[in-house]
């Protein structure tokens, strides 16, 4: 039983190995300068298993960008705080998961990058602004409009680095983008 284990665990190590140098490597050359070769000598290995385990470089960055934001139950939290809450469980998705930064950095160059951003935001705040409006259209300009405040203070904050946008605390800009937030989700249409 022990060795039936053992390649499973070599085969589990080898795909952890190169998710991590895929990641890293795409955060730091982008998309298109990133290249399999340069990934499976990141990850210790030869390119022929990052083609086996993933069969393309695309395959491999649509596993790398694989997101799950994990939105809070709003239905648990008073509608005036909706806002804060988004803000704050952004911050803690941008600070603790480097996927969503690889995605942002390469989706600001790629295409498919982009499309894969665009499917995240559709796919996990548009259901989310549903809950607040009446129709379809209105939901899908209110998530657009809350994607843009998350994904520019990621932006500005974790991938640029301006320099006033990393010095503010934690507090600092859940107070300013949180009533700006909580317009676009819950006030009336103008």
């Amino acid at each position: 039983m022990t060795e039936s284990k053992a390649p499973r665990r070599r085969s589990d190590a080898t795909r952890t190995a190169i998710l991590k140098a895929a990641r890293a490597r795409f955060a730091a050359d982008g998309y298109e300068r990133a290249t399999v070769r340069a990934i499976a000598r990141d990850a210790g290995i030869d390119p022929s298993m990052v083609m086996r385990y993933y069969g393309s470089k695309e395959g491999l960055f649509a596993a790398v960008i694989d997101v799950e934001l994990v939105l809070p139950n709003l239905g648990a939290i008073p509608v005036e705080d909706v806002g804060g809450v988004l803000i704050g469980h952004f911050l803690d998705l941008w600070e603790n998961d480097s996927v969503l930064q690889t995605l942002l950095r390469v989706g600001a160059t790629n295409e498919a990058g982009a499309a894969r951003m665009r499917e995240v935001f559709a796919g996990q705040i548009l259901p989310l602004a549903e809950r607040f409006v009446v129709t379809r259209a209105d939901a899908e300009r209110r998530a657009a409009l809350v994607a843009s405040q998350v994904l520019g203070m990621a932006l500005v904050r974790y991938v640029l680095r301006f320099g006033p946008a990393t010095d503010m605390s934690r507090e600092d800009v859940v107070a300013w983008l949180a009533p700006t937030v909580q317009r676009y989700i819950t006030a009336e249409a103008p």
